[in-house]
């Protein structure tokens, strides 16, 4: 159901309201009937967004939400935090599904691929939307571990703010780090999550200190916790100098009450409580001007007269700055906490309008999302997010606009306006999105169909693949699935071709393999003209399959001196001819294996960093420079690919789960004469 979807979302900032208008008002008229529900029977869910049953509530509502009431928002962790428990909660107690979900039950809305629900973990991003306190959330539950990181990255460009979730009792982890920095990279306001505050070892002071220390944020205490582990049955609103205590024999979490701190009931709670909030006004005061100016002008004398509405904008302008984050507490698998962190993200978060993307989009059949489930609508406005159904040529980091006149119209506008404002950054080129950066693939692997009959199926499948996942380069091997046939006569027709070629090696920096053509000047033009394209597709079959491991050949210049073709010979034996005379000449050259060097960049703590390069000498590391990165050292350097497999899990053990590391194609070098010799004997079997 999902192989054909696209993730889109609509900018405010660029969008004419003309343009708008365009797309939407004759759209707004259409039948209600359009507005079919793709929910497929026994799912156990409510209403989706704006739907009572099989009714529309409001247009208007489902559509055209006003902006200020949007949220745009990513669920990013490290794997085990609880992201997807986190998601299923935030679905319930929104109101559209009717039971608690279960990652362990396999039953959960998010993660509905069969090999999520095998494994337990989410392997792709999945997106829904609904509706809190009259504001509606696009949510997008993104994966956790390592080898799923580009899911996450492809899902921040569209994101306008996200809730990182923590274990309590592990702190900062490994890829906590990486979905940070990923979300630094895309200036992302975030609001933190510690969850599992009722597991064994679960410690706010030590999940708040290792986000301080660990990713250099500033945390804003919103909530305290009403005791961990076995003993929490609640949080603190800060802000208020209130506590939420859940009903402990509630089933799921949906009774809650919230009480004001009194001195009588609760004195040492209240006092902790006043202690936090005063500091939280410092900290926000030394972060926001406006707000520092109100608090020294009215309330420097007692901070308890501070509204907390002034002091909730003011910790809104800090996230959107993101010069602080905005720290919450609970447990989702126990349903506490969820309701207080629903209403931070309506409260913290940022709208469509408040974030800058210069991006023009339109769509002309779109989708709400729900996980699996999909609402059609008619038409969408500015800000939000959406599926759309029917693309067959684009991939993931595509921007679709609705022609390429209207695109270069916005550029040209782009352009004046940046030259209006002076600006340093030419607005033009940051009119469409990035696109996802994608390194050139160092692992090859062949795959071919069961029989000739299923190539068809696996051509589209490889297809389908390649667009969800830009990682994958499919390649056809001309050598595999064709014959040349070598008979030099066919019927009553002489096939004769004569060729004369000379290999020699060229020097280049390109990574990708550089084959360069020359011919001779006694070659005839008019033969050459008839036969080069022929000759050509000859000299890159060759060099598809080099003569010791059977290699693409790299680097490497062809001459033809002398070609002689018999007239009626067909361009298949010209192109067979000449791809067997380079592959003679390239057996007899001097021959070396190119292995690939990889640039790599670890982030690793001071304490660890001696391991980490006693590693890497033994794996042939060429370390270039160590920096300092605020606590951490940064190692950057090359490595061989094949000493670098395992590295991850090796890494992990080394440095205890905290380092981080980047791997990128750099260039090929040449083995050592000793090296090739083990390898060649190796693949010859005679080591």
């Amino acid at each position: 159901m999902l192989t054909n979807l696209r993730i889109f979302a609509m900018s405010h900032q660029t969008i004419p309201s003309v343009y708008i208008n365009n797309i939407c008002c004759y759209k707004i008229r259409a039948s209600l009937k359009r507005l079919k529900p793709h929910v497929p029977l026994g799912r156990n869910c409510s209403s989706l967004p704006g739907l009572i049953g099989n009714d529309i509530k409001s247009l208007h509502s489902i559509i055209n939400p006003p902006i200020a009431k949007i949220r745009n928002i990513g669920i990013m962790a490290h794997i085990d935090a609880g992201k997807t428990t986190t998601t299923e909660r935030i679905l319930y107690y929104s109101g559209y599904t009717r039971s608690l979900g279960d990652v362990d039950d396999g039953d959960t809305v998010t993660d509905f691929m069969a090999q999520e629900r095998e494994r337990g973990i989410t392997i792709q991003s999945a997106a829904v939307t609904f509706d809190w306190k009259g504001y509606r959330v696009n949510l997008i539950d993104t994966p956790g571990h390592v080898d799923f990181t580009l899911e996450v990255e492809r899902c921040l460009r569209v994101l306008d703010g996200a809730v990182a979730v923590f274990d309590a009792s592990a702190g900062v982890e490994a890829q906590t780090l990486t979905v940070w920095r990923q979300a630094d990279k895309h200036n992302i306001p975030r609001i933190c999550f510690l969850n599992k505050m009722d597991k064994t070892g679960a410690s706010f002071k030590y999940a708040v200190e290792s986000i301080r220390e660990k990713l250099k944020a500033k945390p804003l205490l919103l909530q305290l916790p009403i005791g961990e582990a076995k003993t929490f049955k609640g949080v603190v609103d800060v802000v208020m100098k209130e506590k939420l205590l859940w009903n402990c024999n509630s089933n799921d979490g949906k009774d809650f009450e919230r009480k004001p701190l009194l001195e009588m009931n609760d004195p040492e709670l209240l006092k902790e409580t006043t202690e936090a909030r005063n500091a939280l006004i410092e900290q926000v005061a030394d972060l926001d001007d406006e707000f520092a100016d109100l608090v020294l002008e009215e309330f420097s004398e007692n901070f308890d007269l501070l509204p907390a509405e002034k002091l909730q904008t003011a910790i809104h302008r800090v996230t959107l700055a993101q010069t602080a984050v905005p720290v919450l507490c609970g447990s989702a698998l126990k349903n506490k906490g969820i309701q207080p962190l629903l209403d931070a993200v309506t409260m913290y978060l940022p709208s469509p309008e408040e974030r800058n993307y210069e991006f023009l989009e339109r769509i002309s059949r779109l989708l709400l999302p729900f996980a699996d489930q999909h609402v059609e609508i008619p038409s969408l406005t500015a800000g939000n997010i959406a599926l759309t159904v029917g693309l067959k040529h684009t991939a993931t980091g595509d921007t679709i606009v609705s022609s390429k006149s209207s695109a270069l119209a916005a550029a040209r506008r782009a352009e004046r306006e940046g030259e209006k404002k002076h600006r340093q950054n030419n607005e033009a080129e940051r009119l469409l999105l990035a696109g996802v950066e994608i390194p050139e693939p160092v692992f090859f692997c062949t795959i071919e169909p069961p029989s000739l009959s299923k190539q068809p199926d696996l051509e589209h499948a490889l297809k389908c693949l390649q667009r969800e996942d830009p990682s994958l380069k499919v390649r056809l091997d001309p050598d595999s699935g064709q014959v040349d046939t070598l008979d030099r006569t066919l019927g009553d027709k002489r096939h004769l071709v004569t060729v004369e070629v000379e290999a020699r090696p060229i020097e280049t920096s390109s990574v990708m393999p550089v084959i360069e053509f020359e011919y001779a000047e006694s070659i005839n033009e008019g033969l050459l003209k008839v036969s080069q394209e022929a000759i050509e597709n000859g000299i890159h079959s060759a060099c598809l399959q080099g003569p010791l491991l059977g290699s693409p050949i790299q680097d490497v210049a062809i001459t033809l001196h002398s070609l002689t073709i018999h007239p009626g010979t067909s361009t298949t034996m010209i192109s067979a001819c000449v791809s067997r005379c380079v592959q003679k000449a390239l057996k007899k050259a001097d021959k070396q294996v190119l292995e690939p060097l990889m640039n790599l960049e670890v982030t690793v703590a001071r304490d660890y960093l001696s391991p980490v390069l006693a590693d890497l000498a033994q794996r042939r590391g060429n370390i270039q420079e160590i920096q300092t990165r605020q606590d951490n050292k940064v190692v950057i350097g090359f490595v061989p690919l094949a000493e670098i497999m395992g590295y991850s899990t090796v890494l992990r053990t080394l440095t205890s789960g905290s380092a981080t590391f980047a791997l990128e194609l750099s260039t090929y070098q040449a083995m050592n004469p000793q090296d090739q010799n083990t390898l060649l004997n190796r693949r010859s079997g005679l080591t």
